[in-house]
Parts: C-alpha cells; sequence; structure tokens
C-alpha cells in the first residue's frame, strides 16, 4: 500500500474534520424552494441529502478511476461491442445520435487493490448539488485550508458543465445558438432531488440559457417543434428514468427523440451503450473483451476493476447455495430498486430474482469513513461518483450512507465532498484541528 493510499485510508477512519458548511448549503437551497412556492424547509423533507463529512481518495485511485473510465469508452467504441449490446437492447437505442449523453455516473468503492466499478449510470444525479456543495467548503483546520486552496473552483466546473450541454447542441445543429433547454421528469416536484432542478435550472440562465423544469406530460408536439405551454424546446436534459421511453407519459418526447425535433439527452442509446447492467457481464469477462477487440492493456485494466458479473441463469440452485458471494441486481432497474445482497437476501426475495431478469455481482464490500461524532461506532459506507463526459472525468462526488445500498436516510449522510490526497499529504496535525484526526499513518 503507497503512502497516500494508507493516509486516505486513516483520514476515512480516523478524521472529524467537517468539509461543508452544510447551514449555508441549506440556506440557499431552503432559498430555492421557497422561491417555488414549497415552504418546508430542506431539513423536513431532505433532511438527508447533504453530509458535511469528506471523504478522502488517494490520487493514485483517482487516476485509476479516470483510467477505467478511458477503457470503457475505448471498448464501447468498439464494432463489435456495439453490435453485441445493442442486439439486446430496445429498437429506440439502436440508432445512434450526434449527442453523447451528458452526466455519465461511474460509482466505485475502494478497495485494498484499487478502486472497483459497481455501475455506470447515464443519468447519474448529484452533480448540481456537489457544485453547490464545493461553494460552501470550510477548513477545520490550516493543512485542509491549503487543501481547498487547490481544489478545482466552482467557476471552473460550472463552465464545464455548461459548455458540456453546449457541446451536445453543436454536434446536433451546429453554430446555432442554444436558446433553451428544458429539465424534464415525471412530477418533477415530486422527485428527491428537485432541489437539483432548481440548481441545474439556475445554473442554466446565470449563463444566458433559458431553462424551465417540466414534466414529461405537459410536454407536446406541434409545428416540428418539442414544446412546453407553447414555447418551443431547444434541448431536453432528461431525468426520467423510464430509460427506454415506453411509457405512454413519454410519447412526445419519444417522437421528439426519434424525429430529432428537440435534442434529448441522455437517451436510450447512451443507456444501451453504457448503463444496461447486462453490459458489466461483458466489462468483467476477459474472453469476452478479447473477442470485442480490445486492447490488452484495456482488458487488464477492466478485469481488475470490474467485479466478475454473471447473468442470473438456470440451474438455480447454485446461486441459492453461493448467494453471500453475490450482489443481486435487475439488468434494467435503477439506483437501488429490487437489489439484494446475498447475504442478506430472504426466500422471497430470491423468487423476485428467479422470476425477473438479474445480474449477479461478485460482492466488493463498500468502503468505510468512521466518525466518532456520529455516535455509531461502526461508520458510514460511502461510494464514489465519478461524473464523466466524453470518456473524461469532470468531478468527483461521494455518497455516505448505511445498510444494503445508497438511500438518503442515514444521519450524517447524504452526497459528501471528497478530498484528494497525494504523497505530499493532506495530513491535519492535532494540535491545529477543532477536533483531533491526527491520522498519520505509521
Amino acid at each position: 500500500m503507497s503512502y497516500s493510499t494508507a493516509l486516505a485510508e486513516s483520514l476515512n477512519q480516523n478524521c472529524a474534520c467537517m468539509g461543508t458548511d452544510i447551514s449555508a448549503v441549506r440556506q440557499q437551497l431552503d432559498w430555492q424552494l421557497s422561491q417555488e412556492g414549497l415552504a418546508h424547509p430542506l431539513t423536513e423533507i431532505h433532511a438527508h441529502l447533504i453530509s458535511g463529512l469528506p471523504v478522502f481518495v488517494a490520487h493514485e485511485h483517482e487516476r485509476q478511476m479516470r483510467a477505467v473510465i478511458g477503457a470503457v469508452e475505448r471498448v464501447t467504441a468498439l464494432p463489435a461491442y456495439r453490435e453485441e449490446v445493442l442486439a439486446n437492447s430496445p429498437v429506440i437505442a439502436r440508432s445512434a445520435p450526434p449527442a453523447r449523453g451528458v452526466f455519465f455516473g461511474f460509482d466505485f468503492h475502494i478497495a485494498a487493490d484499487g478502486p472497483k466499478l459497481i455501475e455506470i449510470n447515464s443519468n447519474a444525479g448529484g452533480a448540481f448539488v456537489n457544485l453547490e456543495m464545493l461553494r460552501s467548503q470550510q477548513a477545520c483546520c490550516a493543512p485542509v485550508a491549503g487543501h481547498l486552496s487547490v481544489t478545482p473552483s466552482p467557476e471552473l466546473l460550472e463552465n464545464s458543465i455548461v459548455e458540456m450541454f453546449r457541446e451536445e447542441w453543436r454536434r446536433a445543429r451546429g453554430a446555432r445558438s442554444l436558446a433553451t433547454v428544458a429539465i424534464v421528469d415525471d412530477d418533477p416536484r415530486g422527485q428527491y432531488l428537485y432541489p437539483e432542478f432548481l440548481l441545474a435550472r439556475n445554473l442554466f440562465e446565470k449563463h444566458g440559457i433559458r431553462a424551465i423544469i417540466a414534466d414529461a406530460r405537459e410536454l407536446e408536439i406541434r409545428r416540428d417543434s418539442l414544446r412546453h405551454e407553447g414555447a418551443p424546446i431547444d434541448l431536453v436534459y432528461n431525468r426520467s428514468t423510464d430509460f427506454y421511453l415506453s411509457d405512454v407519459a413519454h410519447a412526445a418526447l419519444l417522437e421528439a427523440h426519434a424525429r430529432d425535433v428537440a435534442v434529448v439527452t441522455p437517451h436510450p442509446h447512451a443507456h444501451a451503450l453504457y448503463s444496461s447492467k447486462r453490459n458489466l457481464v461483458y466489462l468483467s469477462d476477459r474472453a469476452s473483451l478479447r473477442g470485442f477487440g480490445a486492447t490488452e492493456s484495456d482488458v487488464e485494466i477492466l478485469i481488475g476493476a470490474v467485479p466478475r458479473t454473471l447473468l442470473v441463469v438456470e440451474p438455480l440452485q447454485p446461486w441459492w447455495d453461493e448467494r453471500k458471494q453475490w450482489f443481486f441486481k435487475p439488468t434494467h432497474g435503477f439506483g437501488s430498486r429490487g437489489t439484494y445482497r446475498g447475504d442478506k437476501i430472504t426466500r422471497r426475495a430470491f423468487g423476485e430474482v428467479v422470476r425477473g431478469n438479474y445480474i449477479a455481482q461478485r460482492i466488493s464490500p463498500a468502503s468505510e469513513r468512521r466518525h466518532a461524532a456520529s455516535g455509531d461506532p461502526a461508520g458510514l459506507k460511502f461510494d464514489v461518483r465519478s461524473y464523466a463526459y466524453a470518456g473524461r472525468q469532470q468531478m468527483l462526488g461521494a455518497r455516505l450512507y448505511q445498510g444494503q445500498t445508497t438511500n438518503f436516510r442515514t444521519a450524517g449522510g447524504g452526497f459528501a465532498p471528497v478530498y484528494l490526497v497525494d504523497e505530499a499529504g493532506l495530513h491535519p496535525i492535532a494540535s491545529d484541528c477543532r477536533t483531533r484526526c491526527d491520522p498519520a499513518p505509521s
């Protein structure tokens, strides 16, 4: 174990520093909600959306995450991979629109031998919340202050986010200016991440792009354009988890995408290539990767990072007998819905796995973040989400939780900032800190 990885692990186990000024973030989000006529404060309706506790990641592991993202990007571009994956995808996903798809989320657990890619999301939430949290970082000791001074600035990140959407527009429409973005979901106000939609709208408008938040049912096609309350929409930031737009409520969105009367991002093609959990079967199998034509370098990167994943097929008794080794996930699921950790699964739940279209992923335990002030000696689990576009990492965020999966129901949990640790060390000294964290590894 290198010095930086040992230091990051020690910090995660021992450091009680608080990284985010939670009250400042909550005040900002409460103000956003009040402007929409929602009187309930964030602490009531989103009590565990954000955490003040930072997560520490070694630069070495961050570089490995970048390498995994690059390898995935290269493999998904291989014709043989695309042919195999798209043959098992709905028809709407088989044609490739010019837009790439915004906010891919690569979710990692940090293991002793490096980051493990648990899943890829083509519709990853939390980026705007993480950006807002970055504006409210506070140093509890001098070494942390030094670290924060070299953290990528919020301004740099927000510009990169807006430029990503403009690049999606340019790829589809050329030199025309992007005028209107619709942030679309089902019942947006009822979504847990509705505060993020408000942050996204404000960011677009800050950069001169008109933005609206719309229910997918409110969209219509008129005069060969996608419209909301009569106004035309250039680009849809699609937050729906109906990845293939098969629900009748998404008829206008489906038609807009199929006829290219609006740029829809992310889109069905992106989900099919990257995010169907069935793809993890290929990305964790050496023979499949070589058969697709992946380079040996990319094969080794992915085999080392993607836990072995298999389709759950007959015979079923061996799956039950060996269930403690596996995490069961629906191939087209999202979030943590319908997922079961094998050592916790009941016979009844296993029946759902048998009846459904499931993959089994070798369990890679979640990383841990301990914090005595939380009152729980067991600490919190965390994963690290790398937001990426076009195969390049944009920003990192973490999610702290307890239980089998991320849930935003844990006291002290929620989205958390990620601090990177290099060989020079982020090394708070006990005398400099408000709370003892003295994390130097022996």
